[in-house]
This record gives C-alpha cells, structure tokens and sequence, in this order.
C-alpha cells in the first residue's frame, strides 16, 4: 500500500484525505458489485453450461453478492502505520487494485497482515508506529483518533473507539466488533487449535461476539474445508440466536447454520422444560442403560404359540423359536428395525423347515435338494402374504420410531419399570416433548435404525417413477423425430442426435437447490466442519453427545459461564463434559474484562456472585456510567403503574429496555430468555421470588443484573435479598 511521506499534517486535511480514500474504497467495492452482479445474472439466464456447472456457479456468485452487499457498513474502520513508512488500511472485506499488479488497497481483518490493527500496544509496537481508527456514518468517514506507538498520544485515547462503541444505545441485534476487537480477544479469534477450544468469561465479557468472530476467522483462513460441510452455532434459546443471527452475515460469511438445543432433531421443537430431578435423569449418561433396556423390551416372546395357518398347514410360533431369533438378532450387532430381518429370517427358516417336513412326510427326503428349495419358496411366499405372519412379528419385534418408543415408554408406568427408569420420567401425555427429550430422540435414531423395508419400498417407487418419465420423454423424442420426415437426408437432424430420453427425463428431476445451510438443517446425519456452543454450561451429558455427533473431527468453540449455571441437568466443570469425547484436545481461555456492564451496575451484581459462588472472580468493568442503580418498594397495586411508568420513560430514549421477572408478572421477561441478551436500561421485579429457587435461581437473579448497560432499577414487593440492599432506595433518578 501507499507510503505517507506526503501525508498532510494538520487534522482536516488529515480528514478530508482519509474521506477521500473510503471514498475510493466505495467506488472500487460498487464496481466490483456491479460486475459479480452482471455475472450473476448471466449465469441465472445460462450460458451454456451443464445444469450442474450453472448451479456451482450460481450459488457461487450469489454468495460473492452477498459478501460484498455486507462490506456497505463500515468497509473500512481503520489505519496502520508501519514503521517502514507502509500505511495499511483495515476493513470489512479486502479490495485489490486491479491496474497495480492487484496490491491490496484494504485489508480483510482476519489478515495475517492486519493482526497488529487489534494487538500492537505502547510495549508491543509490532513494527507499527501508529493505529488510526475511524468514526463513521453510512459511507463518510466523520472523525478519527490515533494512537502512537512509543510516546503519549497528546491527549488522544487509544481505546476512544472501544468506548464509544460500549456506551452506544443498544438495538435489537448484536453488533459485530470487527473495528474494536481487543488483544485478548484477538489472541482467541485467530487460535489455530484443531480441537476443542473453550472461552469462559463472566457478563459483558464478550465471548459470544469473541466465538463468531472466530468462526468467520475460521472460514477465512479455512474456507475450502468449512464450505462443504458449513458452521453450526448452537444457542440457549431463539430470541438469542435472533439477536447474533446478522453478524456472522455482516462479516460476509452465510453458510452457517443457527440452533438451540430444542432443534437438533429436524421437523421437532420442544419449548417446555422438565422439573429438574427429570432433567437431570434425562440428562446423565445412565439414561443411555434405559433407552436400551426399553427398546430390548419391546423385543417379546409369545406367551402362547402365534398360529399362523398356511393354505395346506397351520405353522405355529412358539417362544422357543422366538427365544432363538431374538437372541441372533441381537447378537447380529444391528440397530433394531434393521435387526428385525434377522430376526424374521429364522421365524421364517424354522415355520418353513417344520411345514415341508409335515407335508412332505414319506415322499419328500432332504436329498431332493431341488424340490425342497421349490416348497421353501412357495411357502415363503405365503409368509410373505399372511396377515397373521404380518402381525405375529410386528407384536413380537415391531418397526418403532423415535417417538413412538419414547412416548409409550413415559405414558406406562409398566414400560418404565421394566426400563429400570425412574418414575420421575411418567407423565400422562407421552408426547408433551421437552428440551430434555430432544438428545434422547436422537440416540434412539441410532438405537432403532432405519426401516430398510419402507425405505426400499421408497426407492422402488421413485425408480418406478423415473421409469415412466424416461418413457414419457422417449415417446416425445419419437414425435420430433417423425415431424423432421419432409427434409431432406442431408439436411435431416433428428432430436436423437442431441439428446436421448434418459436427458430429456433428466429435466424433470427436481434438483436440490437450497443453500448449504438449509440443507444442513433438515438433515439430521449432516456433519458439521465446526460448531459453536453458546452458554455451553446449561448443556447435559446428553446434549453433548448429539453435538459430537454431528461433528465428527471434534473441532468446536465452546462459550460459557459455570458461575451462570441454571440447567439442573448442566456442567460443573468443562473437563467432565468434554474428558470423555476429547481428552487431551480441548484448551481452556478466559476473558476477564468486562465491556457490557458498567462499574456501578457490576458491583451489584458481583455481591450476589459472592454469596452463591464466592470462588468465582467477576469480570472487571472497563466503564463506568455515572448513573447510580436504584430499587424502590411497591405494593401489589402499585406494580402494574410502576412497570407502566419505567415502560414510558425508555420509550423517549434511545436505545432498548426490558423488564425481567418471574413468569407470572403481567409484561415481564424471565431471566431465562434474557441469557446472552443486553439491553440498555433494565427495570429487575421481585428478585427475592427469582432468588428462592436455590441455586438455580441464584444464577438467573445474576444474569438478570448484568443485562444492563446504562441504567438497572429495581421494584420489589418484600424485602430486599440482602446482596441488593446496597441500591439506591426511593426510584428512578430524574
């Protein structure tokens, strides 16, 4: 890039040239739109190419669209000065300049290049004399700030950017912090450990933020592996994956896929939760003896002999043959749907063996191999027919799904029992899913199996049906042919030289031309290349066993809080979680400053961190706000005019509010939906009823007290828990 010997050197100057160099920047990247977009449409139109070649090239293009429709915010938020004279300018994508031997112009953040825009420092120049940051709206650069490297900066502050960013007035999304990453969140963004990497930090800390990041660091300098498989981001709930849901976009990167726990099995969401000793039961690895030991009982043997009567003879199945079937088919290894073949095949073997000897007794020997087989395969094919047959196996090993096991397994006290389950797990409605039931649905897609039978069946017919089209567009081909019999031989050219019936069929075959992402998402055997785990402590044993699963090179950013803990059913330490998947592979990184919360508001809620969790050390704050967090005592009718009058005043300010509560507090947010989520002024009721659910309700009482960034009041109808009797009595300060 440009040298600065002549950089001017008064600060509008400074200015109107840094305006004028976005400027440009904007030009390139508008040329460069139109250009992708032309190609994009040609391709839309055709060009000559294979139906497959075209479709690679359209989802090609239209994710280059995409990347540079995202670059219009903040295509460049910033300057490096290299001591050698250099000057790099950092932005959201990189630009080349195609008469310079295509030199960079900017530089994509995630860079090797750019590193130094995020970690240099005063002790830690990183061969760079000064970092300039820029302050813009829409496309016009409207200030900036320096920090020199090596001397004071005449009264600038290095991290004015940083702090204008935490003081801005919250929206409904997340913001990405691309222009005002910080070193030590740099350091995780751009780690290269293959494994497992967890980040552990305390409200405000940034970790969500720190993950994406990552992810799109991880796409950068990985794409061609992460593109074929894509990212999966796992969160607690969907309002928090709408709030993180555009900046993944917002970096340019789309081909990831967004879930909370409740979603990992396609065409099923549960919302409710269960009572925690449930959750916790359907949480611990012991549930796994139990989903076994209910499908091992749904494979019976008769009480009395089954009857099944052939056109010459009655055959009959008696709980000796079952006894031997059942055995070799669980020893067969197979899942159980799958294992019923074998199963069928020795109730088949011995009902046939008995029948032919009965009937062919005194004229049939088994030396007459010939005609035996010809018996077998006529009776064989009765079996096949019989209706009783057909019953007889479906009673003693029948095809289950996922649900339909599940379900009359928690509908019958009997079932559980014989499961060797608790009876904490019965509930009248076998079907009322909960998040909890999620992780055992999918272990059973791999206990039961597939039911070869109805998928060959499937299989049969689409092929059936590729028959008729083949057929259909044969018959049309033999129309053109004989259209073109006027011309003459020399100028004949028949249809057949240009296509043949199985192309022609092959127009009609509906092509899967969904993106990467939702392709991902109702598959439940994708895999995935990476996954995020966000507020990863409230994950069971269970839950992680779906996650590792889908992916199998173990590669995952896991974000979280222990001290933030509300799932009964969650994790005490990482190490128990993640030691039996992989041991030795995971490594473990904290962020321990605070650029959410300020100091008057994290010193609240740092005094109930110290009495349910006094090991835990909170987050250091990197601001304060001034404003002094408030309670104030109501009775039960002056809530509702309370909530009323806190609603009214953040309606004239800017920003965003919410007010957080039990669930029976007419407008109120439970903590639980909050998790992840910031808001700039938080209006926090009865805290003494969040409290009383022991732990559980320790930690939600904490993150409801770090959802703030600006302003947190507090309305309570008994006494204060003894943590908060340091706020401000008496309301809102006016």
């Amino acid at each position: 890039m440009t040298g600065d010997s002549d950089e001017p050197h008064t600060y509008d100057e400074e200015l109107r040239s840094e305006r004028d160099y976005v400027a440009g920047l904007y030009a390139r990247l508008d040329a460069e739109r139109a250009r992708v977009k032309g190609r994009y449409s040609a391709a839309l139109r055709g060009n000559g190419a294979s139906l497959l070649d075209r479709d690679a090239e359209v989802r090609a293009l239209g994710r280059e669209v995409k990347r540079l429709d995202v670059a219009d915010y903040g295509l460049c938020f910033g300057r490096l000065d290299a001591v050698s004279g250099e000057r790099l300018y950092i932005g959201r994508i990189g630009l080349l300049d195609e008469d310079d031997d295509y030199e960079p112009v900017l530089l994509d953040w995630r860079a090797p290049a750019a590193r130094p825009f995020y970690v240099a420092t005063a002790a830690s120049p990183e061969n760079m004399r000064r970092r300039r940051q820029f302050h813009t709206r829409s496309r016009e650069v409207i200030e900036f700030t320096d920090e020199v490297f090596g001397r004071p900066s005449s009264g600038e502050r290095g991290d004015a950017a940083l702090l204008a960013a935490v003081n801005a007035p919250r929206t409904e999304g997340m913001r990405d912090i691309v222009a005002t990453i910080q070193s030590e969140q740099d350091e995780i963004i751009r780690m290269e450990h293959p494994g497992v990497l967890v980040i552990e930090g305390g409200p405000g800390t940034g970790k969500t933020v720190v993950a994406l990041h990552r992810v799109a660091y991880l796409l950068y300098t990985q794409r061609e592996q992460m593109e074929r498989h894509g990212v999966l981001v796992v969160g607690p709930n969907t309002a928090f994956l709408k709030h993180i849901d555009h900046v993944l976009p917002s970096l340019g990167e789309s081909n990831v896929v967004f879930m909370t726990p409740a979603d990992l099995v396609p065409g099923l969401h549960a919302g409710a939760e269960d009572a925690p000793k449930a959750a916790r039961l359907k949480g611990s690895l012991t549930i796994l003896d139990v989903l076994k030991a209910a499908v091992a009982d749904r494979q019976e043997l008769p009480r009395d002999s089954l009857p099944i009567e052939l056109a010459d003879i009655t055959v009959r199945i008696d709980a000796e043959t079952a006894e031997w079937a059942r055995q070799a088919a669980r020893e067969s290894g197979r899942p159980h749907n799958e294992a019923r073949a074998v199963f069928r095949e020795i109730i088949e073997y011995v009902l046939t063996e008995r029948a032919i000897g009965r009937i062919g007794k005194g004229w049939l020997t088994r030396s007459d191999k010939q005609a035996w087989e010809d018996m077998r395969a006529d009776l064989l094919e009765e079996l096949a027919q019989s209706e009783a047959f057909t019953a007889a196996l479906d009673g003693l090993w029948p095809i289950l799904t996922p649900e339909t096991l599940l379900a009359q397994l928690y509908s019958s006290r009997e079932r559980l029992l014989a499961a060797g389950a608790d009876e904490a797990l019965w509930r009248a409605d076998g079907t009322a899913w909960t998040v909890s039931d999620v992780p055992l649905l999918d272990e059973l897609v791999d206990l039961l199996g597939r039911d070869k039978v109805a998928e060959a069946a499937a299989e049969r017919e689409r092929t059936a049906e590729a028959r008729q089209e083949a057929a259909y567009a044969a018959g049309v081909l033999d129309l053109m042919v004989d259209r073109t019999d006027h011309m003459d031989d020399e100028d004949h050219l028949f249809a057949t030289d240009l296509l043949y019936a199985e192309d022609l069929a092959d127009r009609f075959v509906e092509r899967d031309t969904r993106e990467l992402a939702d392709r991902a998402a109702a598959d439940r055997d994708w895999t995935y290349r990476h996954i995020v785990v966000d507020e990863a402590q409230e994950l069971s044993q269970m839950d992680w066993r779906v996650l590792m699963r889908r992916c199998p090179g173990r590669s995952f950013t896991v974000v979280g809080d222990l001290a933030q803990r509300r799932s009964p059913a969650g994790a005490n330490s990482w190490n128990t979680m993640l030691d039996p998947y992989v041991p030795g592979r995971w490594v473990y990184r904290s962020l321990t400053v605070n650029y959410r919360t300020p100091a008057e508001i994290m010193s609240v809620a740092a005094a109930v961190l110290a009495e349910f969790a006094p090991a835990v050390q909170p987050p250091e704050s990197v601001r304060a706000c001034g404003v002094r967090p408030w309670s104030r005592h109501v009775s039960d009718g002056e809530l509702p005019t309370a909530i009323k009058e806190f609603v009214r005043t953040e309606a004239d300010r800017a920003g965003t509010s919410v007010v957080i509560g039990p669930p029976d507090v007419p407008g109120a947010v439970p903590p639980s939906e909050t998790k992840g989520l910031e808001f700039d002024s938080v209006v926090l009721v009865d805290p003494d009823r969040i409290l009383a659910d022991g732990p559980r309700g320790a930690a939600e009482l904490y993150v409801a007290l770090t959802r703030a960034t600006q302003r947190l009041g507090v309305l309570h109808r008994n006494r204060l828990p003894q943590a908060l009797t340091g706020l401000a009595e008496g309301g809102a300060p006016r």
